[in-house]
């Protein structure tokens, strides 16, 4: 009878167990839901040595775009002995530099120009259908930030570091049109091309006919 019950007593231990597995699944699992929620592109891994007394020390640099995919959007550069760590110290440091874009539908209010050292971006509002027309480093700034129809192109450095910099300048330094009509005392509609208000118009109608679903 005594294995019996030790039997029992481990098989009762061995449900708890699953319990707290299952437990430990579940919050596993939100945590996982919650950080699929933004997009992350890693644009350059660069290894950095150092030379000591002992011969070369090795790390790594990363530099990771993250964003929501909906208007919100961060870079970080991280560095570590180990490539995921340094991708993870960039993740956390974008997310503490997250910043809101202004845009109008899928595109950007304006034509806008970004420089950050010798780094220069020119972005220009594109039609509905056209694509993000850019390079890698942009495209990431880009696609992170939920803008899907834009022009690019680099005037400056070929570095990526430079060019996603100057994506960031550019996209910080937009104005909605609510803003300039404002800044100069006229009605929206003096302010922002037909086209431009027409989407507007055309999105507002879709997120009012969701909200209402």
């Amino acid at each position: 009878m005594p294995p019996a019950n030790r039997r029992g007593g481990g098989s009762g231990s061995g449900g708890g167990g699953g319990d707290r597995r299952d437990r430990r699944d579940d919050r596993r699992g939100g945590q996982s839901d919650k950080q699929a929620a933004y997009l992350e592109h890693v644009v350059t891994i660069n290894r950095v040595a150092k030379v000591v007394k002992g011969g070369r020390r090795f790390s790594f640099t990363a530099l990771v775009v993250v964003g929501d995919g909906n208007g919100m959007v961060g870079v970080g550069y991280g560095k570590a002995k180990e490539v995921p760590a340094a991708i993870a110290k960039g993740v956390e440091e974008a997310k503490k530099h997250f910043f809101r874009v202004p845009r109008i539908a899928s595109t950007i209010p304006h034509a806008v120009q970004g420089e950050d050292a010798a780094g220069v971006v020119l972005l220009k509002p594109a039609s509905p259908g056209t694509g993000v027309i850019a390079g890698g480093p942009v495209r990431a700034v880009l696609e992170c930030a939920g803008i899907s129809d834009v022009l690019s192109r680099s005037l400056g450095s070929s570095n990526p570091i430079n060019v996603v910099h100057a994506t960031v300048a550019a996209l910080k330094s937009l104005n909605r049109p609510e803003e300039i009509a404002a800044k100069r005392g006229l009605p929206i509609e003096d302010v922002a091309p037909a086209a431009m208000l027409k989407a507007r118009a055309a999105a507002q109608a879709a997120a009012a006919g969701q909200g209402a679903a």
